[in-house]
C-alpha cells in the first residue's frame, strides 16, 4: 500500500510539473497600428504592421488569411498571402467615429495562430444607437416596487472550511423578484464587531460555483459575491456544466421578446435586491457601497448603480449589453449581439432598450471606473465606449489597449485599488 500512494504521489506531481511547463506558443504573430496610441482622426489612414516570428525573428514563407474593416463587419478579406519576408502592411480608415480591426491567422506546419489589433477613430465622439423608452424609470420603478413586496428573508450558513482567522464565510441566499425565487451568494465578514463598508461582486455570464472576496473583506469590508440563475453558489462545477448544457442553455434568449418575462428581468432585480439584503446587514457602516463585475457582471454594475440609491461607487470591465440596437446601423453593438446580422423583431427591439446598459449609464450619478481593452470581440469597444460616453456621472476610463475580453494582471490590481480607495479601505 506505501508503495503504491509513493507511486500515486509522484505519478501526480509529474502530471502537475508537466502541466506547468506548458506556456505560450512558439508562433507568435504581432499586428501593429501604426501610431502607438492606437488612436486616429476620422479619415486618417492606419497602417497595421502584420509579422510572424518563430524564435523572435520574422519567419519567412508564412502564410496568412486576414480581415479587415470596421470591427464585426469586415470589408477586406484575404486568403493565402504567403509573407515572404515574414511581414506584411495593410492599411485602411474610417469617416466616421468608430474602430477598425485587423484580425490575421498564419499557418505554421499545420496550426493555426492568431494576431489582432483595433485602432480607434475618435472613440470619444462614438454615440450610442440605442434609444430611451419614455417610460424606462416608470418600468425599473414599478418592478423594483413590486419585487419589495416580497421580504427578504435571508439565510446565512457558516462555511467552516472557508473561514480565515479575520474573516466569516457564509453560503446566503434572499428572495428576489417573488416568493420563492432566490438569490444565492458567498458573503465575507470581518470577525471584529464594527461597521464597514460594502462591496457587491455580480458574475459575468456563465454558470459556476463562487468563492467570495476574501482579499477585499480581510482588508476591513463587507464582500458579497451573488450568482444570478436562483441555485446555489457552492455545489460542484460539473452540475453547473450539466444545467449550462441544458435547461439554461442559451439562457440570455429565453422570453426575450416580453419585457416582463425575459429572463434579465430577474437577474437585474436579484443584483438590486442584493444591495438591500447588504443594507440590511447590522454591520454595514450604511456609507460606502461599491458594485462590480466584467462582462455581464459589467452590465449589472451599470443597472444595479442605476437602479440603487445606497450604491456610491461601481467598476466596470469589458461590460456587455452595450447598445443593442447598433446592429441595425450596421455598428458593432454588446454581447449577446442579439441583431447582428438578424432583422430584429419588434417586440425583442422593444424589450432590448429596458435592458441596454446605454439607458443605464445615462442614469449612473455616482463616481466610476471603466476599463476594457480594444481587441474584445466579445464585447466590442466601439459599444463599450457607446456606453461611456453615455455617462455624465464622474468617470474615468483605463484601456489596456492590447486585452481582449479577459484582463491583465496590472489592470486587476489598478481595478481593486481603485474600489478600495472609494471603500476607504486605502
Amino acid at each position: 500500500m506505501k508503495r503504491i500512494a509513493l507511486f500515486c504521489s509522484a505519478l501526480v506531481l509529474t502530471l502537475l510539473t508537466l502541466q506547468a511547463q506548458i506556456r505560450g506558443n512558439e508562433i507568435r504573430v504581432v499586428v501593429s497600428p501604426d501610431h502607438t496610441d492606437w488612436t486616429y482622426q476620422p479619415k486618417e489612414k492606419c497602417s497595421f504592421r502584420i509579422q510572424v516570428y518563430k524564435a523572435q525573428n520574422l519567419l519567412p514563407g508564412a502564410v496568412i488569411d486576414y480581415e479587415l474593416g470596421p470591427e464585426m463587419y469586415p470589408t477586406e478579406k484575404k486568403q493565402g498571402v504567403v509573407l515572404k519576408n515574414g511581414e506584411l502592411t495593410v492599411k485602411s480608415s474610417l469617416k466616421q467615429p468608430g474602430f477598425i480591426r485587423c484580425k490575421v491567422r498564419a499557418h505554421v506546419n499545420g496550426r493555426t495562430y492568431e494576431g489582432i489589433a483595433a485602432a480607434g477613430y475618435a472613440p470619444e465622439k462614438i454615440q450610442a444607437k440605442v434609444k430611451n423608452p419614455q417610460d424606462f424609470d416608470e418600468f425599473w420603478k414599478k418592478t423594483l416596487e413590486e419585487a419589495r413586496r416580497t421580504p427578504l428573508k435571508p439565510t446565512m450558513e457558516l462555511i467552516p472550511e472557508r473561514c480565515t482567522e479575520t474573516v466569516n464565510v457564509y453560503h446566503v441566499s434572499f428572495h428576489n423578484i417573488r416568493w420563492g425565487s432566490r438569490t444565492y451568494g458567498i458573503l465575507c465578514m470581518p470577525k471584529a464587531p464594527g461597521k464597514y463598508p460594502a462591496l457587491l461582486r455580480v458574475p459575468g455570464a456563465g454558470i459556476r460555483p463562487y468563492y467570495g472576496d476574501i482579499q477585499t473583506a480581510e482588508k476591513g469590508a463587507i464582500t458579497l459575491e451573488i450568482g444570478v440563475h436562483g441555485i446555489p453558489v457552492n455545489l460542484t462545477q460539473d452540475f453547473y456544466d450539466r444545467l449550462y448544457s441544458g435547461a439554461l442553455a442559451n439562457y440570455w434568449q429565453a422570453n426575450a421578446d416580453n419585457r416582463d418575462e425575459f429572463y434579465y428581468k430577474r437577474v437585474f432585480v436579484g443584483a438590486v435586491r442584493a444591495v438591500d439584503f447588504i443594507c440590511s446587514l447590522p454591520q454595514y457602516n450604511g456609507k460606502a457601497l461599491g458594485v462590480t463585475g466584467s462582462s455581464q457582471g459589467g452590465a449589472l454594475s451599470f443597472s444595479t448603480a442605476a437602479l440603487h440609491p445606497s450604491v456610491t461607487c461601481l467598476a466596470a470591465v469589458h461590460p456587455a449589453m452595450c447598445d443593442h440596437e447598433a446592429f441595425i446601423y450596421g455598428q458593432a453593438g454588446g454581447w449577446p449581439h442579439y441583431f447582428y446580422y438578424q432583422k430584429p423583431d419588434a417586440d425583442r427591439l422593444e424589450v432590448s432598450r429596458y435592458y441596454d446598459s446605454v439607458n443605464f449609464a445615462r442614469r449612473i450619478q455616482v463616481p466610476g471606473w471603466y476599463s476594457w481593452g480594444w481587441n474584445d470581440e466579445v464585447c466590442p469597444p466601439t459599444s463599450m465606449h457607446a456606453a461611456y460616453n453615455s455617462l455624465t456621472a464622474p468617470k474615468e476610463l483605463h484601456p489596456y489597449l492590447e486585452t481582449g475580453h479577459f484582463w491583465y494582471q496590472e489592470q486587476y490590481d489598478a481595478w481593486n485599488q481603485w474600489l478600495w480607495k472609494q471603500m476607504g479601505l486605502e
